[in-house]
């Protein structure tokens, strides 16, 4: 017969065991992550459902180091806000936003028994429907649904946690295994839906540790600096020229201030005033503050006026740092002193994109693209280093437009517009038509909508597998070529992938223009066939050649 103990663990949840449970769901998802990565319907080596999901609930983990609490309510949101703000990929967003709803779900609530669970874990699937616009049955969504109906409706008066999580988990292989019979594209490409597969692994974990199994994983990776810290560089007869770099997190205190109205203009304006390269914005009632300062005891005590701090870090500039340390520091994207009315923020994957944009008048830019999505803390960071009133997002990415999304409701200190662009062609062409003489900033959104309307972006790639997708036979390690969703052609050679797509492309007559950005495994060779190409065949095509140096992507085409 099973101890007291072990009664009062299966019969309820507590933030205690939810912390364990949590480390054992990401310990299991990292195991398996690149086997998530793989489970994408084209076969493109730019598959990172996985490490999305990784990345997000293990922003959560890292949040939870810092509580050391037994109330399921204070981890939960603990682990909830963590996960948000540290959201990536639209699968990790969904992930937040269940986690989100789970969190309402357990508000005020020390333990949890399997009804309570049951509750919160369908207020946690309505809230990931409602963060999508619109919901496509077979993928995450289906997936949790399913499992949370199952599990709900199996809950009797005997009911433990342990058979709870036993029936979601059950649930959750059946479901994931019908999601081929839902979704045409993956039965075509033989998979099943990838951020299905990685809220089984999460949950499995939750149920591994529940019943003391343990799980076997690779640690967090730890990222090594390139150098130490070279304290020589400063020295007794020194003079400080720099200054400091100062990096606060502050908890507002309601003790001291209305925490949830607070304006953050006051810190801001302050820090302004005594330093440059300042970023300042609230999220919920935590602020986070960076600035250059001569003076960072200053900053502390104007700070303390309204809250404790979570986290302070305040290095002397004139030391010497590794390379990576001193170009984070010296990087041009930096707030200005007066605050405009119109500023623009993009996704970039590739230094001659990123130049690009930045000499098109994109303020700062958010590093990222296929296989690197950005999180949702790095647009908040990106929106703050923009001191404008109205700031155009332009995510290029369909699987970052929901992390964009999300910063946008956070973010607070100035009204983000997020452009729908869902490739670099959409981002490149919005971005080359902007025009802020109007005073409307929705009617120049939609002005930026409308340009993104006539525009066809082509991709060529290798492909990391067999498939047929759109009746095109494609043998692993070809190079195909597609638009959209669409697979236009499959072949050995790159020039001849390039140039079927790129004729498919133009062959309606109606382009007139066509940019050609050349990722780094675009070779001399390649260039030159397709310039000849383009010359012999569309010589009324206005061309444009644009070394973009993006990965996955030999050659990108936008066609305008």
């Amino acid at each position: 017969m099973a101890n007291n103990t072990e009664k009062n663990n299966e019969q309820f949840l507590d933030g205690s065991l939810l912390a364990q449970m949590a480390q054992g769901g990401a310990a299991l998802l990292r195991s398996n992550a690149e086997e998530v990565n793989k489970l994408n319907v084209f076969p493109v080596p730019d598959g990172d459902t996985g490490d999305n999901m990784r990345m997000t609930i293990e922003s959560g983990i890292a949040a939870l180091e810092k509580v050391n609490s037994t109330d399921l309510a204070e981890v939960m949101q603990t682990l909830s806000r963590g996960m948000l703000l540290g959201a990536r990929g639209n699968s990790g967003v969904i992930l937040s936003q269940l986690f989100a709803g789970m969190a309402k779900g357990f508000e005020s609530c020390e333990k949890a028994d399997a009804n309570t669970i049951g509750h919160a874990l369908t207020l946690g699937v309505k809230q990931a429907y409602s963060s999508v616009m619109t919901p496509t049955e077979g993928t995450i969504l289906t997936v949790a649904r399913e499992s949370v109906e199952y599990a709900v409706a199996r809950i009797t008066g005997e009911s433990t946690i342990r058979s709870f999580f036993g029936d979601l988990v059950k649930e959750m292989h059946a479901s994931l295994n019908r999601t081929p019979d839902l979704l045409t594209t993956l039965k075509e490409a033989g998979v099943v839906d990838s951020g299905g597969a990685g809220l089984l692994y999460i949950m499995d974990g939750f149920n591994k540790i529940l019943n003391g199994e343990e799980i076997d994983a690779e640690p967090v990776p730890v990222i090594e600096k390139k150098s130490v810290l070279d304290l020589t560089g400063f020295t007794a007869d020194s003079e400080m020229t720099y200054g400091y770099c100062t990096e606060l997190l502050l908890q507002l205190q309601n003790s001291k201030v209305d925490a949830e109205n607070f304006d953050n203009n006051i810190i801001t304006e302050f820090l302004c005033g005594i330093g440059d390269s300042v970023v300042s914005f609230k999220t919920g009632t935590i602020v986070k503050i960076h600035v250059h300062t001569l003076t960072p005891d200053k900053v502390l005590g104007f700070c303390r006026q309204f809250g404790e701090f979570l986290t302070v870090k305040i290095e002397n500039m004139s030391v010497q740092h590794s390379e990576i340390a001193i170009e984070e520091e010296n990087k041009p994207q930096e707030k200005p002193a007066e605050r405009k009315k119109y500023g623009m923020v993009a996704v970039a994957s590739g230094k001659g994109v990123a130049d690009t944009f930045l000499e098109l008048g994109v303020d700062t830019i958010v590093e990222g693209g296929q296989t690197q999505n950005p999180s949702t803390n790095d647009f908040l960071d990106a929106f703050a280093r923009v001191n404008a009133e109205h700031i155009f997002v332009f995510p290029n990415n369909g699987n970052i437009l929901m992390a964009a999304k999300q910063a946008a409701e956070i973010y607070t200190d100035a009204k983000i517009h997020v452009i729908e662009s869902k490739n670099l062609g959409h981002g490149y062409v919005a971005i080359c038509a902007a025009d802020f003489d109007c005073d409307d900033a929705d009617a120049i959104a939609e002005a930026f909508t409308e340009a993104m309307a006539n525009v066809t972006t082509g991709n060529v790639s290798p492909s990391i597998r067999d498939a047929e997708l759109n009746g095109v036979a494609i043998k692993n390690g070809d190079f195909i070529g597609f638009v959209g969703k669409e697979m236009l052609t499959s072949n050995v050679d790159i020039n001849d992938t390039a140039r079927i797509l790129v004729d498919k492309m133009l062959e309606d007559g109606e382009k007139f223009m066509l940019t050609v950005f050349c990722g780094k495994d675009c070779t001399s060779e390649a260039r030159v066939a397709l310039e000849n190409h383009l010359a012999d065949n569309h010589a009324d095509i206005e061309l444009y050649f644009i070394n973009g140096d993006q990965d996955v992507y030999p050659f990108i085409f936008v066609a305008e």
